[in-house]
């Protein structure tokens, strides 16, 4: 059985704690896109692991972990995180694979996310990683990927050609100094010697796994709302955050994907700019913000709260092929009164039932509330559905009835224990 896992909402639903619950019995986790700019927390053993380029199955034992040659790849970043690994005695020799193809994210794509952001007027909210100027360049064909960084000539003639280019963009937009060849050449050539043993044709590795019938689990970063094509643009991601992306990431065909799996929260976050209908308010969001504890893993960036959108959720079911729903954080809605359920949106007039693609219609668009009664009962430490206050059950039935999709996981807290199978 071959699963993408994907978020349906705007990233940070909860995907760390779904791939490794789920890694349990795959037996390769890939990664298919996005960058460092990406984080899933695992909570085991009361020890968090935060992950940005490597699939948090890594943590099991005997596993396979691909990063796929959708992903950008910082290779100091990377470096870092199988550091931290070996002080926690996790080793990833012959168990981490990082594709050939990758694209090599370069200091310089990260002054220029920076610098492009300080003089827009209307800020994307990126996290300054040097992800989207790095996508741009594998989009113009001067991207250096993982490959090059093994070959002293090959990535020689390629980076005197970007600096060649972009250090006059700098001098002259950015009024920037630029960088130094020399410099830029020697610690890549040092990163490519210390990651050669992990770098290989993953597509391949992938592949021979799929025929073999080994199960595999890809890992999308992000969610379907970031996504370049289908997300709330231009307040997105750079890359296919969708399930169609696990294919483009790893040289996967579509024919060998046997399920997906969607990820939601319970409410709605999103970090950064963007239109966000179903907002709470300051206080409100505030309180849930610290009940959540909705603060980005990457960037600590405080995340924005709102109400559950089924719109967004129905979208995310069509363009993922989601078959079943893992239902993240119901127990931060513990206490509340009443709970309400983004169910249409008003717009100049007009009940709209579908999510807009008009990103003006979701600036101004008005959500229709479904209420429904709350539960005063702690849910952390429940461990069977039937054992849930009857209003909870209420609320998980409601949103299988509306979005006509099984949700077969309930986490109600952050560690793995905390986890509810139907």
């Amino acid at each position: 059985m071959n699963t993408v896992i994907v978020g349906a909402q705007w990233g940070d639903e909860g995907k760390g704690k779904i791939i490794d619950i789920l890694a349990q019995t795959a037996d390769y986790v890939v990664r298919y896109q996005g960058g460092s700019n990406a984080g899933h927390t695992v909570v085991t053993n009361g020890h968090e692991f935060i992950f940005h380029l490597i699939p948090s199955g890594i943590l099991h034992k005997g596993k396979i972990c691909c990063i796929g040659n959708g992903v950008t790849i910082d290779p100091a970043a990377l470096l870092e995180e199988i550091e931290r690994l070996a002080k926690a005695k996790i080793g990833v020799a012959r168990r981490l694979k990082i594709s050939c193809l990758a694209h090599v994210i370069m200091p310089y794509h990260k002054v220029l996310d920076e610098l492009r952001e300080a003089k827009r007027t209307h800020k994307i909210g990126t996290t300054r990683r040097g992800i989207g100027p790095c996508y741009s360049d594998k989009i113009n064909r001067c991207g250096i990927r993982m490959i090059d960084l093994l070959n002293a000539k090959v990535l020689r003639n390629k980076l005197k050609d970007n600096l060649l280019e972009k250090n006059e963009i700098f001098k002259k937009v950015y009024q920037y100094p630029g960088f130094v060849f020399e410099a830029l050449y020697r610690d890549y050539l040092q990163y490519g010697r210390k990651l050669s043993s992990y770098i290989c044709n993953t597509a391949l590795v992938i592949n021979r796994a799929v025929e073999a019938k080994k199960k595999i689990l890809f890992e999308g970063a992000q969610g379907t709302f970031l996504d370049i094509d289908f997300g709330t643009y231009p307040y997105v991601t750079s890359s296919s955050a969708i399930s169609g992306g696990s294919c483009i990431g790893t040289g996967v065909a579509p024919v060998k994907i046997d399920k997906v799996v969607g990820v939601a929260k319970a409410y709605t976050t999103r970090v950064g700019e963007g239109p966000f209908p179903t907002e709470f308010g300051a206080a409100f969001g505030k309180l849930i913000r610290e009940k959540g504890a909705e603060f980005g893993a990457t960037t600590g960036r405080p995340r924005r709260c709102g109400w559950i959108d089924l719109l967004m959720l129905k979208e995310a079911i069509l363009l993922n092929g989601i078959s079943e729903l893992a239902l993240t954080k119901l127990d931060v809605l513990d206490g509340l009164k009443t709970i309400n359920l983004a169910v249409a949106y008003r717009y100049k007039g007009t009940l709209l039932k579908e999510f807009p693609q008009d990103s003006e219609a979701l600036w101004k668009a008005k959500p229709v509330y479904k209420q429904m009664q709350g539960w005063s009962k702690t849910i952390s430490d429940t461990k069977d559905y039937a054992q849930l206050p009857p209003r909870a059950r209420d609320y998980v039935s409601y949103l299988e009835d509306a979005l006509k999709t099984e949700i077969s996981i309930i986490s109600v807290g952050s560690s793995r224990e905390k986890t509810i199978y139907r």
